[in-house]
């Protein structure tokens, strides 16, 4: 993409990347892109969480060493690591929705703490893994209606996943590793691009909606987000790694990787815009007023550290993520083949 910073071929060709989370949403776009730019990929995850799945959708096992897994079993965790070697290790594994975390908050904190936990523990007896990459998320930060969090903002979390995502935070930055490897925890916004089927999550709600001839109701219809289709994030991954790779021995960093102003946008505005892109017969109101788990009003985040130590920023705008992302939506519903079309997207990510 013309003056922007992508990470490079040659850099990625042939490197050995452990990749946890790869039959998720995020982790799955970033397996494809990894085996475009070459990497030799093993994937360690749990079976996709959703029917469909963007990991069946887009035939991600065919571009990885794919092994089902669960972070929580820290034996089974070491033996795939130690098995495979891995000089990069990316960690994306994680119970990754808010509503979610008020059902099961045991769960989210065994897998995002502990899970993160097992992880580090088994890298730092790999003696070929030089980096390491925890991705955590933009809600790591104490709640402000009016901050834009950097990275030394105060850490907090008032809901469950909030919380064990800033505890992965503080337990990454204690763990005690070997002197030879780099780490470095990745906070990004809110992601949307196709192939997110997640519950309470409000692009996927929405396109269920479309295809179920029901509008999409939304709770928090003034809630401020920082939108970004998920390619710029993972960009911001790529190129922390590639970073992380020629820092000095021991090495520890943090980056937030979100988008511009423009994109931070009410809830309201953006299921607007959707409607716009699809036409008819998608549509949204405001749900009932009902008593409902806490969420943070306002989220914002201050990426200039990426931008000067990385050379990154956002790739594509609010109205060419969320073009980017209803055509996705389209193409498979009309059966399109979804593989060949995400790969189309990755490479107009690269070449626009």
């Amino acid at each position: 993409m013309a003056g922007l910073t992508q990470p490079s071929p040659a850099f990625w060709a042939g490197k050995r990347v452990l990749l946890t989370g790869h039959t998720g949403f995020k982790g799955g776009w970033l397996t494809l892109w990894l085996a475009r730019l070459g990497a030799t990929v093993r994937g360690y995850a749990l079976p996709p969480a959703t029917t469909p799945d963007f990991f069946s959708l887009c035939q991600v096992a065919a571009r990885c060493a794919h092994q089902l897994g669960d972070v929580r079993d820290a034996p089974a965790l070491r033996a795939a690591m130690a098995a495979f070697q891995p000089e990069i290790v990316l960690h994306l594994a994680a119970q990754p929705l808010v509503r979610a975390s008020y059902a099961a908050p045991v769960e989210t904190f065994a897998t995002n703490v502990m899970g993160t936990a097992n992880l580090l523990e088994a890298a730092r007896h790999i003696p070929t893994a030089r980096v390491i990459l925890i991705v955590t998320s933009d809600k790591v930060y104490a709640e402000s209606r009016t901050a834009r969090h950097d990275e030394a903002s105060p850490l907090g979390g008032g809901d469950p996943y909030s919380a064990s995502k800033a505890c992965a935070e503080l337990l990454t930055a204690a763990f005690p590793m070997p002197a030879h490897q780099r780490i470095a925890t990745v906070r990004s916004g809110n992601v949307i691009g196709g192939g997110d089927w997640a519950a309470d999550r409000l692009v996927p709600d929405f396109f269920r909606g479309i295809f179920a001839g029901e509008p999409l109701l939304l709770r928090n219809p003034a809630a401020v987000r920082p939108w970004q289709h998920v390619l710029d994030p993972l960009c911001g991954y790529l190129l922390a790694a590639e970073h992380l790779w020629r820092a000095p021995p021991a090495a520890r960093a943090s980056w937030n990787f979100g988008p511009d102003p423009a994109s931070e946008v009410p809830v309201a505005t953006l299921a607007a815009e959707i409607c716009q892109l699809w036409g008819k017969g998608a549509a949204w109101q405001a749900a009932p007023p009902q008593a409902a788990p806490h969420e943070a009003p306002v989220l914002r985040l201050d990426s200039g550290k990426a931008r000067r130590e990385l050379g990154w920023r956002p790739g594509w705008a609010l109205p060419q993520a969320l073009a980017a992302t209803v055509a996705w939506y389209q193409h498979h519903r009309a059966g399109g083949d979804m593989a060949a079309f995400t790969q189309s997207q990755i490479e107009a990510y690269e070449t626009a």
